[in-house]
């Protein structure tokens, strides 16, 4: 699930009226918390475990892997459009129906994590971790379609705004929330906590509308060849053949390759550099608000000065802020520094998502959206979860002040991309979603 702002005017009086009593939103809402749970256990929070639990810098790096699942997603997201629901999921409904059938499952899977040993066998806790990811990513894609099914073009402003907040409450919860609990009861309690939070998905699920289908019902007969070009040859074409469509797709992966490489690391380099579990778990409110406060900010920008010079000035503050992290490692222990750096780098990436995120949707084509939307959310982790699998070995090999300077140079080949795209590709000032 991702953001975007462009073509939606929520300071519209007519459209705050309609966001304060359209109860969708609330579901929104909902599935922005729901949806925000797992990814830690993949990502910050099953590093930082690995960490405490003695893991090398290598073992930690390569879990970033794990990750590969949101990369490619777009592989089975023709599923949920041309696949109807298991068994008695049907009555539910197409996305309902999917929905139901995915987040018991994934219930469990967050229970067998939290069940697992990583000093014992870290490779079950990776390999339950794994599971997560790739049943949160398929949650993922039902959610994305219930939302675009669900909402109006001038609605999903508002829908992604609050899909957002529930979405960063949940990280909250399970990141600094985890690693402040794991103190009090341990880890094993504390990720059983979030397992228990991710049952309230099925409960959204229930209470959800089924959004109507447009133009009747998707064609799921017919020969298997046909069926495939229909769900996965004709949206690629329609892409691939547009003009630039490999600078834009290099672009879109490269984006947030340097920053993502940082952030991969950030767990034991804040442990190298000192900090303690509650300094560490302290930052976890300045990174919110400064996330939230970023992203708010970002929307205004591109609504005032428009996609392109958005792109431009965020995706340069989002560069400037990795230079920050080379401060923190003159700064050992220091906590103000900790929070300065973790609250600006937050504001900066915010910033870039809704400028970033606004552009991908400005890609999708309306006879495609569904499927172009997976696919373009999932290049730049596919970056992210092979180049920046190496990115333990690299802080290894060369400390970490060198190593965040290297992040910092890796985004500047994206950055001479997007000069040269938005001269000779400038986006579309509208959204292509469906209504």
């Amino acid at each position: 699930m991702t953001i975007t702002t462009a073509g939606n005017r929520p300071d519209r009086p007519e459209a705050v009226a309609v966001a304060g009593r359209d109860h969708r939103l609330w579901m929104m809402a909902a599935y922005g918390f729901v949806a925000g749970l797992p990814l830690p256990l993949s990502t910050f929070t099953l590093r930082y475990w690995l960490s405490e639990s003695g893991a090398t810098l290598s073992v930690i790096g390569l879990t970033a892997n794990i990750g590969l699942a949101y990369s490619l997603k777009f592989l089975w997201s023709p599923v949920f459009d041309h696949v109807p629901p298991p068994g008695g999921m049907r009555r539910l409904g197409r996305r309902r129906g999917w929905l139901a059938t995915i987040q018991p499952v994934l219930v469990l899977a967050a229970v067998l994590l939290a069940l697992t040993n990583p000093v014992a066998s870290p490779a079950l806790s990776i390999a339950a971790a794994a599971l997560v990811a790739f049943l949160s990513a398929s949650q993922d894609i039902a959610v994305d379609a219930w939302r675009i099914e669900t909402f109006s073009q001038r609605a999903q402003g508002e829908a992604l705004a609050a899909y957002v907040w529930g979405y960063r409450f949940a990280l909250l919860a399970a990141t600094t929330g985890v690693i402040w609990a794991s103190g009090v009861v341990g880890w094993h309690l504390a990720l059983l906590g979030i397992a228990i939070l991710l049952g309230l998905g099925p409960a959204v699920t229930l209470l959800a509308p089924e959004p109507a289908l447009e133009g009747g019902t998707p064609r799921t007969g017919g020969p298997l060849a046909s069926r495939a070009k229909q769900a996965v040859i004709d949206p690629l074409r329609s892409f691939l053949t547009r003009p630039g469509a490999q600078m834009i797709l290099a672009f879109v992966a490269l984006f947030k390759l340097g920053e993502a490489m940082g952030g991969i690391m950030t767990a034991p380099f804040y442990r190298g550099l000192g900090f303690t579990r509650d300094a560490i778990a302290g930052s976890g409110p300045f990174s919110l608000v400064a996330t939230l406060a970023g992203i708010t900010f970002g929307g205004w920008l591109v609504a005032r000065i428009g996609v392109g010079r958005a792109l431009l000035w965020t995706g340069s503050a989002q560069t400037a802020a990795m230079a920050l992290y080379e401060v923190l490692a003159h700064a050992p222990g220091q906590v103000p520094i900790l929070y300065l750096t973790v609250a600006i780098e937050a504001f900066a990436q915010g910033m870039a998502d809704a400028a970033f995120l606004t552009y991908l949707s400005g890609l999708c084509s309306r006879a495609f959206t569904a499927t172009h939307y997976a696919l373009l959310s999932s290049i730049p982790a596919l970056a992210i979860h092979t180049i920046g699998g190496v990115s333990g070995v690299l802080a290894g090999a060369v400390g970490w002040v060198a190593f965040y300077a290297i992040c910092t140079f890796a985004a500047l080949p994206a950055m001479g991309l997007m000069v040269v795209l938005l001269r000779r590709h400038p986006p579309e000032p509208r959204l292509t979603q469906a209504e």
